[in-house]
């Protein structure tokens, strides 16, 4: 009987080993995991960080998913998400000029799902998420398998780590990080970021300006006796000018004022969550694969922040705020002394934007009043303590 009974247990499947977190995302991507979370009864804190997360990399894995769909694969400076590389398709399907619109509308609907999970972690929150950076990928062509250009590494690392990301030993594994309490308002203060972005883009609507360009580059087409080659001077002058004239139509039309709004008060809030995070930040004692650090502890990235770096990024984005909110102004160079634009009006009583105009002076002349002046002081101490990396820190930082 007992060697029967033994016999029916060896017959049986036995159970997976238990996977971690990260080895989970790494098996089976980032939207089922954050599905699985998401449906947990009684979330840890762990858990509703881990879901805020995998929520805000699955709105980032959406957008590229769009592109890859249309054959938007060529990196664009001009726009967030459109600048990221990603792999060619061999079949893409016809592109449509509303397809810009819906990527920001999707990414800004990602960011509030994922601020919803984070924001019931609060100071005293002790939660421990562990990810190795190299287990996390894109789903870029969709097909829920782990592809070749799909690392997550390869695609943000650039834009995270900037030069550094080029001349690492790409022989040396990607680090884990140990992320805390403190890094979910960082998180939370990126969303806001994005969202700010999209609903600056979504208040003017680029569909239309899109349209226009293509129908413009269609039918100058029709006209030219050959067709230009890859990579030909005039061709790459006309792909730059089409880029102005999307630009200038986009932004020389009514905006959307309640999504200017909506986009200026997540950049205050924003803001509000950068100094949550540096003063959680503060707080900590430990030094273990931080994300990033106060300054008694190293990042496991290898970015180095100089002491000092919190308090004097928080006194640029108190200048930030003052813009934001009509307390400072900005410089223009057509009026001296105390007077300038009021950022804070462009959002709360937006306006068409003629580029030729505010360059004039005749676009910015209702914005322009006088009050005090933003200093550049602020961003100078910045860029001084960071040594030439002011633009890789302050994405980083947000």
């Amino acid at each position: 009987m007992k060697s029967a009974l033994f016999a029916l247990m060896l017959s049986l499947p036995l159970p997976a080993m238990a996977q971690t977190l990260s080895q989970e995302i790494a098996s089976t991507g980032i939207g089922p995991t954050a599905d699985r979370l998401a449906a947990l009864p009684a979330p840890t804190d762990a858990d509703r960080f881990a879901t805020g997360g995998l929520r805000f990399l699955q709105a980032v894995e959406g957008a590229l998913q769009l592109r890859w769909q249309v054959g938007l694969t060529k990196q664009m400076e001009v726009l967030p998400f459109l600048q990221l590389p990603i792999p060619e398709n061999p079949a893409p399907a016809p592109f449509e000029p509303a397809m810009i619109r819906t990527l920001f509308t999707n990414v800004a609907t990602g960011m509030d799902t994922a601020r919803t999970a984070l924001a019931p972690i609060g100071d005293g929150s002790d939660l421990a998420v562990e990810i190795a950076l190299s287990d996390l990928w894109f789903d870029v062509n969709a097909n829920s398998t782990r592809d070749a250009g799909e690392d997550a590494g390869a695609i943000i690392g650039p834009i995270l780590l900037g030069w550094q990301w080029e001349s690492r030993d790409p022989a040396q594994p990607l680090p884990v990080i140990r992320f805390d309490a403190a890094d979910a308002a960082w998180l939370s203060a990126y969303t806001h970021v994005l969202s700010g972005l999209s609903n600056s883009i979504l208040a003017y609507d680029p569909t239309a300006a899109i349209s226009e360009s293509l129908s413009t580059r269609a039918a100058l087409q029709a006209l030219s006796a050959t067709t230009a080659a890859e990579g030909d001077f005039n061709a790459m002058i006309g792909d730059a000018l089409d880029v102005v004239q999307v630009i200038n139509r986009m932004l020389d039309q009514t905006p959307d004022a309640p999504k200017l709004l909506a986009a200026r008060d997540h950049f205050l809030s924003a803001i509000a969550d950068n100094r949550i995070f540096w003063a959680r930040v503060a707080q900590e004692t430990d030094n273990d694969r931080e994300w990033l650090p106060n300054d008694g502890q190293q990042s496991a990235l290898g970015l180095t922040l100089p002491p000092g770096t919190g308090a004097t990024w928080l006194n640029v984005l108190a200048d930030g705020e003052a813009l934001l909110k009509g307390e400072r102004l900005v410089p223009y160079w057509r009026v001296s002394g105390s007077a300038g634009v009021n950022i804070g009006r462009m959002f709360t009583e937006p306006r068409p934007i003629n580029l030729i105009a505010w360059i004039q002076g005749a676009g910015a002349l209702p914005y322009l009043e006088r009050g005090t002046v933003v200093s550049s002081t602020n961003w100078r101490m910045f860029e001084a303590l960071v040594a030439g990396d002011a633009g890789l820190m302050a994405v980083f930082l947000n």
